[in-house]
C-alpha cells in the first residue's frame, strides 16, 4: 500500500505534471529576465550622475533648462494691461493680430530666424502702423540681414574644451547700454553661450542697446514707420536656466521694457520654432521640425529608451515561447444533408419511372389523409360532405379544391389505372392545398 506522500510524489512525476511544470517554467524565466532588467536599469541610473538636459527648446511650455516657461509666464506681470496670446501662424495669417491696428506687439524667441522675403515684408507692414516686434535669435537669413543692413557673426562654443579634452561650460555675459538703460550691470550665467554679435551695424538706421563679451553689440533697435523693431542675438537669456541664476530676471525685465507699455495685444510667436527649414546646415539647435524618425525622437530620453527596449525584449521572448505551441488541426465539417427528403425523392422517381401511377397516387393520397389527421384532428374514415365542410372551415381553402381532391381519392378505389395527366393534376392539387392550408 502506498502512503499519501508516495501518491503525491508519483502524481508530480507523471508526464502531464511534467508538461505543466515545463510550460510554467517559461513564464518563470520571463519574469526573472524582466526583474533583472528592471534592477539593472534602476541601479544603473542611480549610480550615474544626473546630467542637465542641454536641448535648446525655447518653447513656452518647456520647464527644461533651455525652455522658455518662466519668460512666457512673466509677461502678464510686465504688461498687466495687455492680453497675452500665442501664435503659430505665418506672418500675415495671424489669428489675433491685425495689420491695420496699433497697440500690438510680437515677441519671437527662437534659435534661428530664417524669415523669407514675404515674411519680412509682412512684419515691416505690421511695424509701420505703430506696432512693435521683438526678436531674439542667434541665426538669421540673408533676407533678414538685408532688412537690418547689418552683418552678424555666430559665436562658436562647440570647440571650448579644457586641457584634458573635456567640454567647458561656456558662460554667457551680457549688459545693456547706459545711454538707454539705468541698469548697466553685467549679467552672467554658467551655461551654453549660444549667441552671436553684430560686427557691422548701420549706425544711421540702428541704435545699439546692449552688448555681450568684449563690448560686442548684440542688441539693436530700428525704426520702421511708426513702429519699432528690436533685434537681440542672445536667445538663451530668455531660458529658464539663465533667469533663475542670480539677479538675471532684472535683465529680462529691462530688455522687454523697450516694448511700449501701452500695448494692448501681446503675442508670443512660435511660428519660427515650428517652421520647417530645408538646405540649412544647423538644424540641430532646437526649434524647427527636423527630418528624423520617430524612434530617434523617443530615444533622446534615456528612461523612455530603456522602457521601450524592455518592452521589445519581453515581446520577443513571448513570441519565441508561443512559437513552440502548435494549433491542433480543425477538420472541415460538411453540411448535414436531409436524408429523409432524398429518400422521398428517390421513391417518387422510382414509382414514376416504372409507370405505376396508380400506386404512386395512392401513396400521395395516404400522405394527404395522414396530414389532415395530424394537423387538423379530423377523421378520414368517411370522406363525405361533412368532412369536406369541416376541412374547408379549418383550412380556409376553396371548397371546390378540397372536393376535387376527395373525388380523386374515391376514384382511386375503383380505377384500374391512372394516366400520366391525372397524376400530374392530382400532384398540383395537393401542392396548392399544402401552400394555402
Amino acid at each position: 500500500m502506498l502512503t499519501e506522500r508516495s501518491k503525491k510524489i508519483l502524481k508530480i512525476l507523471t508526464p502531464n505534471s511534467d508538461l505543466k511544470l515545463k510550460r510554467y517554467g517559461y513564464y518563470i524565466i520571463l519574469f526573472l529576465v524582466m526583474l533583472a532588467l528592471a534592477i539593472l536599469l534602476f541601479t544603473g541610473n542611480n549610480s550615474k550622475e544626473r546630467k542637465i538636459d542641454e536641448h535648446i527648446s525655447l518653447r513656452k511650455e518647456d520647464k527644461m533648462p533651455y525652455g522658455a516657461y518662466i519668460a512666457h509666464q512673466n509677461l502678464k506681470y510686465i504688461f498687466p494691461q495687455a492680453s497675452v496670446m500665442v501664435n503659430k501662424q505665418q506672418p500675415g495669417y495671424w489669428d489675433s493680430l491685425s495689420n491695420y491696428e496699433t497697440g500690438q506687439a510680437i515677441i519671437i524667441i527662437s534659435p534661428k530666424f530664417y524669415a523669407d522675403e514675404f515674411e519680412m515684408k509682412t512684419l515691416l507692414r505690421f511695424l509701420e502702423n505703430g506696432n512693435d516686434v521683438f526678436i531674439s535669435t542667434r541665426n538669421i537669413s540673408t533676407e533678414v540681414e538685408d532688412v537690418l543692413r547689418s552683418k552678424i557673426s555666430v559665436i562658436n562654443t562647440t570647440a571650448l574644451q579644457d586641457g584634458e579634452g573635456n567640454k567647458v561650460n561656456d558662460s554667457l555675459s551680457v549688459h545693456l547700454a547706459g545711454r538707454f538703460f539705468h541698469d548697466t550691470r553685467r549679467f552672467t550665467y554658467k551655461g551654453a553661450k549660444f549667441s552671436a554679435w553684430f560686427y557691422q551695424v548701420d549706425s544711421t538706421t540702428a541704435d545699439v542697446l546692449g552688448s555681450g563679451d568684449m563690448t560686442q553689440s548684440n542688441f539693436i533697435h530700428l525704426k520702421s514707420g511708426k513702429g519699432n523693431l528690436f533685434f537681440h542675438l542672445a536667445p538663451l537669456t530668455f531660458s529658464n536656466y539663465f533667469l533663475l541664476q542670480g539677479d538675471n530676471m532684472a535683465y529680462y525685465e529691462n530688455v522687454l521694457s523697450v516694448i511700449s507699455p501701452d500695448v494692448k495685444k501681446l503675442v508670443w510667436d512660435e511660428y519660427f520654432l515650428e517652421k520647417e527649414y530645408s538646405n540649412r546646415s544647423d538644424q540641430s539647435y532646437g526649434g524647427g521640425k527636423q527630418q528624423s524618425g520617430f524612434l530617434t525622437e523617443l530615444f533622446k530620453y534615456k528612461e523612455l529608451k530603456y522602457a521601450l527596449l524592455t518592452a521589445i525584449l519581453a515581446l520577443l521572448i513571448y513570441v519565441l515561447m508561443e512559437m513552440r505551441r502548435q494549433q491542433r488541426y480543425i477538420p472541415v465539417v460538411a453540411k448535414t444533408r436531409n436524408e429523409s427528403l432524398d429518400f422521398v425523392k428517390t421513391i417518387g422517381r422510382l414509382y414514376y419511372d416504372k409507370g405505376d401511377h396508380k400506386n404512386l397516387s395512392r401513396k400521395m393520397a395516404a400522405y394527404f389523409l395522414e396530414h389532415v389527421r395530424n394537423k387538423y384532428k379530423l377523421s378520414t374514415g368517411n370522406l363525405d360532405e361533412e368532412f369536406i365542410r369541416k376541412l374547408q372551415f379549418k383550412t380556409n381553402c376553396e371548397e371546390y379544391e378540397i372536393r376535387e381532391i376527395v373525388s380523386f381519392i374515391k376514384y382511386l378505389d375503383d380505377a384500374s389505372a391512372v394516366s400520366n395527366r391525372q397524376l400530374i393534376d392530382f400532384h398540383k392539387q395537393l401542392e396548392s392545398f399544402y401552400k394555402k392550408a
